[in-house]
């Protein structure tokens, strides 16, 4: 896939695998604040944690003091250094970002996902039901839960997870059982609309939940 656009991040490991975030901006902020362009709700993760920014033809990479450091390439940095196409970020060692460049002429091997009954466009967070497009979209909550079963397929996602993921580790306490309850319910019926032959989140009573694609 030749690109001519903007360079982009693309998260290689983490909660939610695939997702992109286009760098169109002189400064891109990565942490896990909500002010933030790239937010990383995880713990471990500071409010502002590091920082790239363009700088004439190129992109530095600093950390912004975080408390956990962030690396390069698995080296850690200590002042701007700059970041080219096929470059890997590690943040606290939790979520790691590729970094592709804006004349990547090599293939996006994490581009959209695609299952035979669910698919998610991450850059566009769309969402297709058996072919179809569910519109309107999913809210912000709704797709965030979806993205993190979605990219655990198989796995048990636990509240906490789901939590953290929709809600942000700080509001976290204030979130209630009955919350989590009615944000998969929703969503559950959201799917169905196009779907209701199948159940794609699947409640593991003591766990948490899980996600099931069509076979």
């Amino acid at each position: 896939m030749i690109r001519g656009e903007s360079p982009m991040l693309v998260m290689k490991s983490g909660t939610a695998v695939g997702e992109k975030w286009t760098i169109e901006k002189e400064a891109v902020v990565i942490g896990r604040d909500e002010d933030c362009d790239v937010i990383l709700p995880d713990r471990p993760i500071s409010r502002y944690h590091a920082e790239i920014r363009r700088e004439g033809n190129r992109y530095l990479l600093r950390d912004l003091n975080s408390k956990n450091g962030t690396c390069l390439n698995g080296q850690e940095i200590v002042g701007p250094v700059p970041v080219q196409d096929g470059d890997e970020i590690q943040i606290a060692l939790r979520v790691t970002l590729l970094f592709v460049g804006a004349d990547a002429t090599v293939p996006l091997m994490l581009d959209e996902t695609k299952g035979p009954g669910l698919r998610l466009d991450k850059v566009a967070r769309r969402v297709w039901v058996r072919g179809q497009e569910l519109t309107p979209p999913l809210s912000l909550a709704q797709y965030r839960a979806l993205g993190l079963l979605y990219d655990g397929e198989g796995r048990v996602c636990s509240r906490d997870e789901i939590v953290e993921t929709v809600w942000g580790v700080e509001e976290a306490e204030g979130v209630t059982e009955q919350a989590i309850d009615a944000l998969i319910r929703r969503l559950r019926d959201r799917l169905a609309e196009l779907d209701p032959e199948h159940q794609y989140v699947v409640t593991v009573r003591g766990h948490g939940f899980r996600f099931e694609d069509r076979v």
